[in-house]
C-alpha cells in the first residue's frame, strides 16, 4: 500500500481509503470486523463513515470494532441533514458517542443545501475543531466555487478551512474533472473518491440485457439498468480489457481513479473480506499514459459543453497555475 499527503494538512494517508456504508446493511458486525482487519493488515489506514449510513448504525458497529485501533487509523464522519450551525454542533458530539471517540480526523459537510448560510457553517466547524473534536474539516459533493467561497470566508476570518472535498467519480461519472480537479491541484485540497465501481456496473458484477440479480443494489436502483443500456458496448470493451491483462474489472477501475491527477484517495466500499481481498491488488496495478486514456475513451463519458474560444479546456486545465 502506497501513502499519500493529504492536501496541504501535513498528515499522510493510505491511497485506499475503506468505506463503511455497507457495514450493517450488506454486511454483519462479524464481517464488518473482519473487513477492517484485513484492509488494516494490507496498510490501509484510513476510514470513512457518517451519520446518514443506516442511521448511526454503521458509527455505532465502527465504534464497537475500533477499538484498540484507533490509533492507527485516520477516521472521516460527516454531518447530514442540515448545514446549520446548532446542528452541526449538535451532529458530531451524537458521531463521537455512536464511534465511541473523543475526536474524529476529518469531519465532512456531507451535502450543500439551497439556502445554506456558508459564515454560520464555517464557525461551526471551527468551533468543532477550536473545541478538539475534529482535527481538521471538509465537505462532500461541493462544486469548486462554493468551496472557494467557504474558505474565503475561512480565511478571512481565521477559521479552519476546508481540507477535503468527498466526490463521486469513475470511468462514467466524470464531472468533477471540470474544475474541481484543477482547483484541487492548485490549492492542495485533498480529493477522496467514492463510486469508483459504479455501484458494480464498472466491477463486471452486471451484464449488458442480463437479468439483474435480485439481492443486489442494482436491483434497487433505477440508475444501474439505465448505465448498463447506454453503456453496454463500452463495458464488453472495458471487460475485455481487464481479462487480457489478467485483471478483474473491479481492480482495473480503482487503477484508472487513483492514476487521476488531483485524486488523492478512492473510497473503497465492499460488503465482504472476499470483495476487499480482490480490491486490493488495484493498488499493485499502474498504468501507462496511454492506457489511462485508452480506457478514458471507452465510455465517451467525459462532460460535454458548448462554449466560446478555450473555455471548456481552460476549466480542465492542470497548467495555468504554477504550484
Amino acid at each position: 500500500m502506497q501513502y499519500v499527503p493529504l492536501g496541504n494538512t501535513g498528515e499522510t494517508v493510505s491511497q485506499m481509503c475503506l468505506g463503511t456504508m455497507m457495514f450493517g446493511d450488506r454486511c454483519d458486525e462479524a464481517e464488518s470486523d473482519r473487513i477492517l482487519a484485513t484492509a488494516m493488515d494490507a496498510g490501509v489506514n484510513f476510514v470513512d463513515t457518517a451519520w446518514s449510513y443506516m442511521e448511526g448504525r454503521t458509527e455505532e458497529i465502527l465504534g464497537r470494532i475500533l477499538k484498540g485501533r484507533r490509533d492507527k487509523l485516520f477516521v472521516v464522519t460527516k454531518v447530514t441533514k442540515s448545514t446549520d450551525g446548532a446542528w452541526i454542533r449538535q451532529s458530531i458530539d451524537e458521531s463521537l458517542a455512536r464511534l465511541q471517540l473523543d475526536y474524529v480526523d476529518l469531519y465532512l459537510i456531507h451535502w450543500p443545501r439551497p439556502h445554506m448560510r456558508p459564515v454560520e457553517m464555517m464557525e461551526a466547524l471551527n468551533d468543532v475543531v477550536k473545541a478538539g473534536k475534529a482535527r481538521y474539516v471538509g465537505c462532500s459533493n461541493f462544486p469548486a466555487w462554493l468551496l472557494a467561497h467557504c474558505n474565503a470566508i475561512a480565511q478571512r476570518e481565521g477559521w479552519a478551512p476546508l481540507v477535503c472535498n468527498q466526490v463521486p467519480y469513475n470511468l462514467i461519472e466524470r464531472g468533477i474533472e471540470v474544475e474541481v480537479l484543477p482547483q484541487a491541484v492548485a490549492e492542495k485540497i485533498a480529493i477522496t473518491t467514492y463510486r469508483p465501481l459504479l455501484m458494480g456496473v464498472l466491477a463486471g458484477k452486471y451484464g449488458a440485457g442480463e437479468t439483474i440479480p435480485e439481492d443486489s443494489r442494482g436491483a434497487t436502483d433505477p440508475r444501474v439498468p439505465a448505465w448498463l443500456e447506454k453503456f453496454g458496448a463500452g463495458l464488453v470493451r472495458f471487460n475485455q480489457f481487464a481479462a487480457e491483462r489478467g485483471l478483474h474489472p473491479a481492480q482495473l477501475a480503482i487503477a484508472w481513479v487513483r492514476h487521476t491527477p488531483g485524486v488523492t484517495a478512492p473510497i473503497v466500499g465492499v460488503s465482504s473480506q472476499r470483495q476487499l481481498q480482490s480490491s486490493l491488488g488495484a493498488f499493485d496495478v499502474e498504468l501507462t499514459e496511454e492506457e489511462y486514456k485508452q480506457l478514458a475513451d471507452m465510455f465517451d463519458a467525459a462532460v460535454k459543453e458548448e462554449s466560446g474560444g478555450s473555455y471548456p479546456s481552460l476549466r480542465r486545465s492542470f497548467e495555468l497555475v504554477t504550484n
